[in-house]
């Protein structure tokens, strides 16, 4: 069996692969892989029966432009996809964020690993502003996420959000030139290349609503597949399935992506899975919120639910209410005077990144 992702898992004996999605972290395969091989010792405990194949997709290559231009969400899965249904793997691993929420036909998402924290890092130049409330008037934010920049905007509309792509090394280097005063990143992606040391604060779900579905890992097989979900059954955390189920089904009722300022949360708390969503105007000039609570069981219920009360609130036209708005460029580098490309690189030399910190996707990038 092969995982695909940054790496995939290829049952030998069953010639079958499973592939896991380019951004993960390998180790968190490798752990999986462990459990596979103690829970199905006869079919996966040799060593080889699980290998782990790495492949990157167009999202995580094409650096040279905006995610918006290249067609979103998509990008990040779409050589899986093909993969998979050729038969050439029999999973995939899937950072659940960029996951669409309209799975190819002949796929499905039965399984998610244990879901990792969910909220966003704060990080300003130097550290020397503790969290996006304290920000001096026209302070200049790194992020190409348009639901940060609305919930920023929305609180501060001062504040100037430009474009800032690029691996994790290069994002902080930036920082610290001052080309921007500040940046927000996943946690979970900080936590998984150990570079929390760097991070100014954490910010709550009240100050910065994390993106539907953030922090979790889903796995991807063939419908009808029942000796794959077989395995992927003792591989499933129920409570992380269940909120971002949830969440998904929010963000399909609002036919939301890359291009919309969506976020959204479920989490199950004592007993009863509690919602939050959010949906705004990428200026921040006007945001809708919604609440919701019921049980685990209805879970798409509660979500769908959510995301059609505020769809009646910004009418049936969306892509009015959204505008066809983009994230302003990156400034030039403060420090070396290297012309910025706008899209988290450079086009002179005056800028110089290390091999290992340079544009080559995969598990360093953490939008």
């Amino acid at each position: 069996m092969q995982l695909l992702a940054p790496a995939a898992f290829k049952w030998q004996r069953a010639s079958s692969w499973a592939h896991v999605a380019p951004r993960l972290h390998l180790l968190k395969l490798m752990r999986q892989k462990k459990r596979l091989a103690e829970a199905f010792p006869d079919e996966l405990g040799d060593d080889k029966a699980v290998e782990i194949k790495v492949i990157k997709t167009t999202g995580d290559m094409v650096l040279d432009k905006a995610l918006k231009e290249l067609g979103g969400k998509g990008l990040f899965t779409k050589e899986l996809d093909v993969s998979l249904l050729n038969g050439d793997v029999d999973i995939c691993v899937h950072s659940m964020k960029d996951v669409p929420t309209w799975l190819v036909p002949g796929t499905i998402l039965p399984c998610n690993l244990p879901r990792e924290d969910t909220r966003d890092a704060f990080i300003s130049s130097g550290g020397k502003v503790s969290k996006p409330s304290e920000l001096p008037d026209g302070s200049i934010i790194g992020t190409a996420s348009l639901r940060r920049q609305a919930q920023l905007l929305a609180k501060n509309p001062t504040l100037k959000c430009v474009n800032f792509r690029g691996n994790v090394q290069t994002r902080l280097k930036k920082l610290n030139e001052g080309i921007v005063d500040a940046t927000l990143l996943a946690l979970a992606g900080l936590k998984r290349m150990e570079l929390t040391k760097y991070l100014t604060s954490i910010l709550e779900w009240d100050e910065m609503l994390p993106a539907v579905a953030q922090g979790a890992i889903g796995i991807q097989c063939r419908e009808g597949d029942e000796r794959v979900m077989r395995y992927l059954d003792v591989l499933n955390h129920p409570e992380t399935k269940i909120a971002v189920d949830c969440e998904r089904a929010f963000l399909a009722a609002l036919d939301g992506n890359c291009r919309t300022p969506i976020a959204g949360q479920a989490k199950v708390v004592e007993g009863d899975l509690v919602f939050t969503g959010l949906i705004a105007k990428p200026d921040g000039s006007l945001l809708y919120t919604t609440s919701r609570s019921g049980s685990p069981e209805d879970a798409v219920k509660i979500g769908t639910e959510a995301g059609e009360e505020l769809k009646k609130k910004i009418g049936s036209d969306s892509a009015a209410f959204f505008g066809d708005f983009e994230v302003a460029p990156e400034p030039k580098s403060s420090i070396t005077g290297a012309k910025s490309d706008g899209l988290g690189g450079y086009e002179s030399e005056g800028y110089t990144i290390t091999e290992s910190e340079g544009k080559i996707g995969g598990s360093l990038i953490v939008d």
